[in-house]
Protein backbone atom coordinates (compact mmCIF):
# COMPACT_ATOMS: atom_id res chain seq x y z
CA UNK A 1 0.00 0.00 0.00
CA UNK A 2 3.03 2.57 0.67
CA UNK A 3 4.39 1.82 -2.83
CA UNK A 4 0.72 2.58 -4.35
CA UNK A 5 0.29 6.02 -1.95
CA UNK A 6 4.17 6.51 -3.39
CA UNK A 7 2.57 6.58 -6.82
CA UNK A 8 -0.36 8.57 -6.17
CA UNK A 9 1.29 11.11 -4.64
CA UNK A 10 3.39 11.35 -7.68
CA UNK A 11 0.39 11.75 -10.17
CA UNK A 12 -0.48 14.90 -7.70
CA UNK A 13 2.68 15.92 -8.55
CA UNK A 14 2.41 16.21 -12.36
CA UNK A 15 -0.71 16.88 -12.04
CA UNK A 16 0.53 20.39 -10.60
CA UNK A 17 3.06 21.05 -12.60
CA UNK A 18 2.78 22.57 -16.84
CA UNK A 19 4.13 21.07 -19.62
CA UNK A 20 5.15 23.61 -22.14
CA UNK A 21 2.87 24.54 -24.89
CA UNK A 22 3.09 22.34 -28.08
CA UNK A 23 4.40 23.77 -31.68
CA UNK A 24 2.32 22.38 -34.39
CA UNK A 25 3.33 19.06 -35.14
CA UNK A 26 3.80 17.94 -38.64
CA UNK A 27 4.55 14.09 -37.81
CA UNK A 28 5.36 10.34 -38.90
CA UNK A 29 5.06 7.27 -37.01
CA UNK A 30 8.29 5.87 -38.68
CA UNK A 31 8.26 2.51 -36.29
CA UNK A 32 9.06 0.32 -39.11
CA UNK A 33 11.93 2.50 -40.70
CA UNK A 34 14.99 1.24 -39.24
CA UNK A 35 13.84 -2.51 -40.40
CA UNK A 36 13.27 -1.46 -44.04
CA UNK A 37 16.86 0.38 -43.99
CA UNK A 38 18.31 -2.95 -42.71
CA UNK A 39 16.38 -5.27 -45.31
CA UNK A 40 18.27 -2.95 -47.95
CA UNK A 41 15.22 -0.83 -49.04
CA UNK A 42 16.11 1.88 -50.66
CA UNK A 43 14.12 5.28 -50.85
CA UNK A 44 14.61 7.78 -53.38
CA UNK A 45 13.22 11.21 -54.41
CA UNK A 46 13.51 11.83 -58.02
CA UNK A 47 15.07 9.31 -58.39
CA UNK A 48 17.97 9.77 -56.40
CA UNK A 49 18.73 7.63 -52.97
CA UNK A 50 18.24 9.46 -49.90
CA UNK A 51 17.49 8.05 -46.30
CA UNK A 52 13.84 8.52 -45.67
CA UNK A 53 14.59 10.43 -42.28
CA UNK A 54 15.92 12.97 -44.43
CA UNK A 55 13.33 13.10 -47.16
CA UNK A 56 10.63 14.05 -44.61
CA UNK A 57 12.87 16.62 -43.01
CA UNK A 58 13.27 18.42 -46.09
CA UNK A 59 9.60 18.96 -46.53
CA UNK A 60 8.74 20.72 -43.13
CA UNK A 61 8.71 17.21 -40.54
CA UNK A 62 9.37 17.86 -37.63
CA UNK A 63 7.86 15.32 -35.21
CA UNK A 64 8.55 11.33 -35.26
CA UNK A 65 6.52 8.76 -33.64
CA UNK A 66 7.82 5.45 -32.25
CA UNK A 67 5.91 2.73 -31.04
CA UNK A 68 7.33 0.77 -27.73
CA UNK A 69 6.69 -3.19 -27.29
CA UNK A 70 7.76 -4.78 -23.97
CA UNK A 71 9.81 -7.65 -24.86
CA UNK A 72 8.66 -8.53 -29.15
CA UNK A 73 9.18 -11.59 -30.39
CA UNK A 74 7.82 -11.12 -33.76
CA UNK A 75 8.30 -7.39 -34.06
CA UNK A 76 11.45 -5.08 -34.19
CA UNK A 77 10.07 -2.49 -31.88
CA UNK A 78 12.23 -3.59 -28.74
CA UNK A 79 13.91 -0.98 -26.44
CA UNK A 80 17.16 -1.13 -28.23
CA UNK A 81 15.85 -0.96 -31.49
CA UNK A 82 13.90 2.38 -30.76
CA UNK A 83 16.31 4.15 -28.65
CA UNK A 84 18.51 3.55 -32.44
CA UNK A 85 15.50 4.84 -34.15
CA UNK A 86 15.22 8.21 -31.93
CA UNK A 87 19.07 8.89 -32.23
CA UNK A 88 18.52 8.52 -35.88
CA UNK A 89 15.20 10.85 -35.81
CA UNK A 90 17.16 13.40 -32.87
CA UNK A 91 20.38 13.92 -34.95
CA UNK A 92 18.15 15.48 -37.45
CA UNK A 93 16.19 17.27 -34.96
CA UNK A 94 12.91 16.06 -34.77
CA UNK A 95 10.98 15.97 -31.49
CA UNK A 96 9.73 12.68 -30.33
CA UNK A 97 6.70 11.32 -29.06
CA UNK A 98 6.97 7.67 -27.47
CA UNK A 99 4.07 4.92 -27.85
CA UNK A 100 4.23 3.04 -25.17
CA UNK A 101 2.12 -0.62 -26.10
CA UNK A 102 2.20 -2.35 -22.36
CA UNK A 103 2.02 -4.96 -24.70
CA UNK A 104 5.01 -7.83 -26.43
CA UNK A 105 2.73 -6.90 -29.35
CA UNK A 106 0.24 -5.03 -31.24
CA UNK A 107 -2.32 -2.95 -28.79
CA UNK A 108 -5.37 -1.45 -29.73
CA UNK A 109 -9.11 -1.86 -29.50
CA UNK A 110 -9.32 -5.53 -30.27
CA UNK A 111 -6.52 -6.69 -28.02
CA UNK A 112 -4.42 -5.38 -25.23
CA UNK A 113 -2.20 -8.68 -24.38
CA UNK A 114 -0.45 -8.16 -20.75
CA UNK A 115 3.44 -8.76 -21.32
CA UNK A 116 4.70 -12.20 -20.91
CA UNK A 117 6.76 -10.81 -17.88
CA UNK A 118 3.59 -9.39 -16.01
CA UNK A 119 1.31 -12.62 -16.53
CA UNK A 120 -0.69 -13.94 -13.36
CA UNK A 121 -0.01 -10.73 -11.55
CA UNK A 122 -2.48 -9.16 -9.68
CA UNK A 123 -3.77 -5.58 -9.63
CA UNK A 124 -1.44 -3.85 -7.27
CA UNK A 125 1.30 -5.83 -8.89
CA UNK A 126 0.55 -5.11 -12.50
CA UNK A 127 0.20 -1.22 -11.09
CA UNK A 128 3.54 -0.94 -9.74
CA UNK A 129 4.93 -3.28 -12.67
CA UNK A 130 3.62 0.05 -14.71
CA UNK A 131 5.39 2.20 -13.09
CA UNK A 132 8.86 0.59 -12.61
CA UNK A 133 8.79 -0.28 -16.05
CA UNK A 134 7.79 3.49 -17.26
CA UNK A 135 10.35 4.95 -15.06
CA UNK A 136 13.09 2.67 -16.20
CA UNK A 137 12.27 3.12 -19.77
CA UNK A 138 11.55 6.66 -19.99
CA UNK A 139 15.29 6.99 -17.95
CA UNK A 140 17.22 4.81 -20.19
CA UNK A 141 15.80 7.15 -23.10
CA UNK A 142 17.13 10.56 -21.23
CA UNK A 143 20.83 8.82 -20.72
CA UNK A 144 20.81 7.94 -24.36
CA UNK A 145 20.09 11.80 -24.73
CA UNK A 146 16.69 11.16 -26.49
CA UNK A 147 14.53 11.73 -23.77
CA UNK A 148 10.72 11.99 -25.81
CA UNK A 149 9.01 15.49 -26.04
CA UNK A 150 6.16 13.95 -25.70
CA UNK A 151 4.95 10.25 -24.16
CA UNK A 152 1.48 8.83 -24.89
CA UNK A 153 0.39 5.80 -22.15
CA UNK A 154 -1.24 2.84 -23.77
CA UNK A 155 -1.65 2.79 -27.81
CA UNK A 156 -5.73 3.41 -28.93
CA UNK A 157 -6.88 2.58 -25.37
CA UNK A 158 -10.73 3.56 -26.18
CA UNK A 159 -11.37 -0.43 -24.65
CA UNK A 160 -8.52 -0.23 -21.90
CA UNK A 161 -5.04 -1.84 -21.44
CA UNK A 162 -4.04 -5.00 -19.97
CA UNK A 163 -6.36 -6.99 -20.12
CA UNK A 164 -8.20 -8.19 -18.32
CA UNK A 165 -7.71 -6.04 -15.46
CA UNK A 166 -7.75 -2.60 -17.21
CA UNK A 167 -10.31 -4.26 -19.51
CA UNK A 168 -13.66 -1.42 -20.07
CA UNK A 169 -15.90 -1.02 -19.60
CA UNK A 170 -16.16 -3.18 -16.58
CA UNK A 171 -12.86 -2.67 -14.93
CA UNK A 172 -12.63 1.74 -15.19
CA UNK A 173 -10.82 2.09 -11.16
CA UNK A 174 -8.39 -0.29 -12.32
CA UNK A 175 -7.94 0.97 -16.15
CA UNK A 176 -7.39 4.74 -14.06
CA UNK A 177 -4.86 2.95 -11.95
CA UNK A 178 -2.71 1.85 -14.79
CA UNK A 179 -3.03 5.27 -16.66
CA UNK A 180 -1.92 6.80 -13.39
CA UNK A 181 0.63 4.79 -12.60
CA UNK A 182 2.71 5.12 -16.02
CA UNK A 183 2.03 9.00 -15.86
CA UNK A 184 3.59 8.82 -13.07
CA UNK A 185 6.34 7.02 -14.18
CA UNK A 186 7.50 9.25 -16.70
CA UNK A 187 7.67 11.50 -14.26
CA UNK A 188 9.94 9.38 -12.21
CA UNK A 189 11.86 8.32 -14.81
CA UNK A 190 13.18 11.84 -16.30
CA UNK A 191 14.40 13.15 -12.32
CA UNK A 192 14.93 16.38 -12.27
CA UNK A 193 14.85 16.85 -15.82
CA UNK A 194 11.97 18.51 -18.13
CA UNK A 195 8.91 16.67 -18.65
CA UNK A 196 7.48 15.07 -21.79
CA UNK A 197 4.03 16.25 -22.31
CA UNK A 198 1.87 13.35 -21.92
CA UNK A 199 -1.12 11.64 -24.48
CA UNK A 200 -4.48 9.92 -24.42
CA UNK A 201 -4.83 8.25 -27.52
CA UNK A 202 -7.93 6.39 -28.94
CA UNK A 203 -9.65 5.44 -31.98
CA UNK A 204 -12.47 7.67 -32.26
CA UNK A 205 -11.44 10.59 -34.67
CA UNK A 206 -14.94 10.38 -36.40
CA UNK A 207 -16.81 9.50 -33.20
CA UNK A 208 -18.02 12.24 -30.81
CA UNK A 209 -20.30 10.18 -28.92
CA UNK A 210 -17.43 7.37 -27.91
CA UNK A 211 -14.69 10.06 -27.48
CA UNK A 212 -17.13 12.11 -25.08
CA UNK A 213 -17.98 8.67 -23.49
CA UNK A 214 -13.99 8.14 -22.88
CA UNK A 215 -12.95 11.55 -21.99
CA UNK A 216 -15.47 12.49 -19.33
CA UNK A 217 -14.68 8.98 -17.53
CA UNK A 218 -11.27 9.89 -17.98
CA UNK A 219 -11.64 13.35 -16.75
CA UNK A 220 -13.96 12.06 -13.81
CA UNK A 221 -10.76 9.84 -12.33
CA UNK A 222 -8.22 13.26 -12.38
CA UNK A 223 -5.99 11.28 -14.90
CA UNK A 224 -3.38 14.18 -15.40
CA UNK A 225 -2.53 14.82 -18.70
CA UNK A 226 -2.21 16.91 -21.76
CA UNK A 227 -2.77 16.11 -25.13
CA UNK A 228 -5.44 14.42 -26.85
CA UNK A 229 -4.60 11.92 -29.44
CA UNK A 230 -6.75 10.28 -31.98
CA UNK A 231 -6.47 7.54 -34.97
CA UNK A 232 -8.68 8.62 -37.84
CA UNK A 233 -8.12 6.68 -41.01
CA UNK A 234 -11.67 6.36 -43.39
CA UNK A 235 -11.74 3.07 -43.75
CA UNK A 236 -12.60 3.24 -40.67
CA UNK A 237 -13.65 6.09 -39.28
CA UNK A 238 -16.10 7.93 -41.22
CA UNK A 239 -16.05 11.09 -43.14
CA UNK A 240 -14.22 14.00 -43.30
CA UNK A 241 -17.21 15.52 -41.71
CA UNK A 242 -17.02 13.56 -38.66
CA UNK A 243 -13.37 14.08 -38.17
CA UNK A 244 -14.73 17.92 -38.65
CA UNK A 245 -17.28 18.07 -36.00
CA UNK A 246 -15.46 16.10 -33.72
CA UNK A 247 -12.41 18.45 -33.90
CA UNK A 248 -14.85 20.94 -32.69
CA UNK A 249 -16.44 19.04 -29.82
CA UNK A 250 -12.86 18.03 -28.21
CA UNK A 251 -11.76 21.38 -28.61
CA UNK A 252 -15.07 22.95 -27.14
CA UNK A 253 -15.55 20.19 -24.44
CA UNK A 254 -12.05 19.67 -22.91
CA UNK A 255 -9.93 22.92 -23.73
CA UNK A 256 -6.88 20.46 -24.09
CA UNK A 257 -4.05 20.15 -27.05
CA UNK A 258 -5.57 17.59 -29.64
CA UNK A 259 -3.07 16.25 -32.52
CA UNK A 260 -4.53 13.42 -35.05
CA UNK A 261 -1.35 11.13 -34.52
CA UNK A 262 -2.45 8.46 -36.83
CA UNK A 263 -4.02 8.93 -40.23
CA UNK A 264 -2.90 7.50 -43.70
CA UNK A 265 -4.70 6.79 -46.70
CA UNK A 266 -3.82 4.26 -49.99
CA UNK A 267 -2.28 5.06 -52.94
CA UNK A 268 -3.36 2.43 -54.90
CA UNK A 269 -6.58 0.24 -53.51
CA UNK A 270 -6.31 -2.20 -50.88
CA UNK A 271 -8.27 -4.82 -49.02
CA UNK A 272 -9.44 -2.24 -45.89
CA UNK A 273 -10.66 0.18 -48.62
CA UNK A 274 -12.83 -1.96 -50.91
CA UNK A 275 -16.37 -1.17 -51.12
CA UNK A 276 -16.05 1.81 -48.46
CA UNK A 277 -17.24 5.48 -49.59
CA UNK A 278 -13.86 7.32 -49.84
CA UNK A 279 -12.79 11.43 -50.29
CA UNK A 280 -10.63 10.84 -52.55
CA UNK A 281 -9.46 8.55 -55.08
CA UNK A 282 -6.93 5.93 -54.15
CA UNK A 283 -4.33 7.46 -56.24
CA UNK A 284 -0.92 9.15 -55.54
CA UNK A 285 -2.92 12.60 -56.26
CA UNK A 286 -5.81 11.13 -53.59
CA UNK A 287 -3.45 10.41 -51.09
CA UNK A 288 -2.18 13.83 -51.04
CA UNK A 289 -5.41 15.57 -51.22
CA UNK A 290 -6.61 13.78 -48.70
CA UNK A 291 -3.34 14.92 -46.54
CA UNK A 292 -4.20 18.33 -47.33
CA UNK A 293 -8.03 17.66 -46.41
CA UNK A 294 -6.87 16.60 -42.67
CA UNK A 295 -4.27 19.25 -41.87
CA UNK A 296 -6.79 22.06 -42.85
CA UNK A 297 -9.35 20.36 -40.56
CA UNK A 298 -6.74 19.87 -37.87
CA UNK A 299 -5.78 23.56 -38.36
CA UNK A 300 -9.10 25.07 -38.40
CA UNK A 301 -10.02 23.45 -34.47
CA UNK A 302 -11.23 26.14 -32.83
CA UNK A 303 -9.21 27.68 -30.37
CA UNK A 304 -5.53 26.68 -32.07
CA UNK A 305 -5.99 23.60 -30.32
CA UNK A 306 -5.58 21.27 -33.07
CA UNK A 307 -1.74 21.07 -32.57
CA UNK A 308 -0.48 18.24 -35.52
CA UNK A 309 -1.11 15.49 -37.69
CA UNK A 310 0.93 12.42 -37.97
CA UNK A 311 1.26 9.90 -40.62
CA UNK A 312 0.85 6.27 -39.68
CA UNK A 313 4.50 4.31 -41.88
CA UNK A 314 5.40 6.42 -44.30
CA UNK A 315 8.42 4.64 -44.87
CA UNK A 316 8.22 0.36 -44.90
CA UNK A 317 9.31 -2.75 -46.17
CA UNK A 318 7.21 -4.32 -48.37
CA UNK A 319 4.19 -5.47 -47.07
CA UNK A 320 0.22 -5.15 -47.06
CA UNK A 321 0.60 -1.66 -45.51
CA UNK A 322 2.70 -0.77 -47.95
CA UNK A 323 -0.68 0.66 -50.14
CA UNK A 324 -0.13 3.76 -47.88
CA UNK A 325 3.33 4.32 -47.61
CA UNK A 326 4.88 7.89 -49.18
CA UNK A 327 6.85 5.48 -51.63
CA UNK A 328 6.10 3.61 -54.45
CA UNK A 329 6.95 -0.02 -55.30
CA UNK A 330 10.43 1.49 -56.48
CA UNK A 331 11.31 3.31 -53.56
CA UNK A 332 10.17 6.76 -55.26
CA UNK A 333 8.58 9.81 -52.86
CA UNK A 334 5.36 10.56 -53.74
CA UNK A 335 3.31 13.49 -54.39
CA UNK A 336 2.24 13.37 -50.56
CA UNK A 337 5.68 14.47 -49.82
CA UNK A 338 5.02 17.81 -50.47
CA UNK A 339 1.94 18.91 -48.37
CA UNK A 340 4.21 20.81 -45.88
CA UNK A 341 6.44 22.57 -48.46
CA UNK A 342 7.08 25.71 -47.80
CA UNK A 343 5.18 28.35 -50.79
CA UNK A 344 8.51 29.08 -52.48
CA UNK A 345 9.47 25.17 -53.04
CA UNK A 346 5.93 24.82 -54.95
Amino acid sequence: MKKIAGLLFVVALVASSHAPAQEYAIGADISFLRQAEQQGVIFKENGTPKPALEILKDHGYNWVRLRLFHSPTDLPNNLEYTIASAKAAKALGFHILLDFHYSDTWADPAKQFVPAAWKGMKHDQLVRAVFSYTRDTIATFRAAGVLPDMVQIGNEVISGMLWPDGKLPDNWDNFAALLKAGIAGVAAGVGDGPRPRIMIHIDRGGDEEGTKWFFDKIISYHVPFDVIGQSYYPFWHGGLNNLHYNLRFMAREYKKDILVVETAYNWHSADESKKKKLPFPETPEGQKQFLEAVNREVKDTPGGLGKGVFWWEPAVPPSPISSRSFFDDKGNVLPVITVFDQPEKH
